[in-house]
């Protein structure tokens, strides 16, 4: 028992995920062209990131590829479908951290919608970092919430065996009254019983240390989410 509560206690991790959102504006050559927009780095897997960003990018409208670059014509935003302007994204990364890059060619656009469309993808960039670092936190969260589950429920389970040792101890105790005759293997099972029963006490306390850390680490994520920005 003490065993798998330790194995129990290792195997929870907490994930280190930034707590702030850092935007940065930046221009990139989108097909030899200059392309304004804005840049982000997260913690996630490339894949991992990437595939969340395709789906969010869908509420913008069709996602098409073009080489690294993803673009969408004729995209929604901030309530607006523009008729024309293209938006495009790319994403790069590895197995640690993850850039974002999202942005628009100025002479695709109409003069008086490119301040208000940057304005717009910045805080897409942004809304969609603060999410994805929630979300991965938010899960954090539910698996801390299942361990500790388990926990309650072990000490569920011990506290009624401690019940049943301690009336299999006081019938034992009953019974060498009586069977003076078998004295000798009456000791022996009191003895073993009387074992258990510290070793249960034992496990009720590695078990509730196990709880009172599964809780900690909980709250942690909480406090991590609510501090995310």
């Amino acid at each position: 028992m003490e065993k798998f509560t330790i194995f129990f206690m290792l195997s929870i991790s907490v994930a280190t995920y930034s707590q702030k959102v850092d935007l940065s504006k930046e221009t990139e050559k989108v097909k030899g062209e200059s392309a304004q927009g804005y840049k982000t780095e997260l913690e996630g897997k490339k894949d991992e990131v990437a595939a969340t960003w395709n789906r969010y990018l869908k509420d913008l409208g069709k996602v098409k590829s073009g080489g690294e670059y993803q673009y969408i014509e004729n995209p929604a935003l901030g309530g607006t479908v523009y008729t024309s302007g293209i938006v495009y994204s790319r994403v790069n990364g590895n197995e640690e951290k993850t850039t974002i890059w999202t942005g628009i060619k100025a002479a695709e656009w109409t003069v008086n919608d490119i301040s208000i469309v940057e304005k717009q993808l910045e805080k897409l960039v942004y809304q969609f970092s603060v999410k994805f670092y929630r979300d991965k936190i938010q899960l954090q969260i539910d698996e801390a919430q299942q361990a500790s589950d388990a926990v309650i429920r072990q000490q569920l389970r011990l506290t009624n065996q401690n019940k049943d040792l301690n009336n299999r101890l006081v019938n034992n105790g009953e019974e060498k009254i009586r069977l003076e005759k078998a004295l000798d293997a009456n000791k022996l099972e009191n003895f073993v019983l009387i074992q258990k029963i510290e070793n249960n006490k034992k496990s009720q306390d590695s078990v509730k240390l196990a709880g009172e850390q599964i809780k900690k680490i909980m709250e942690l994520h909480k406090d991590r989410q609510r501090k995310v920005n």
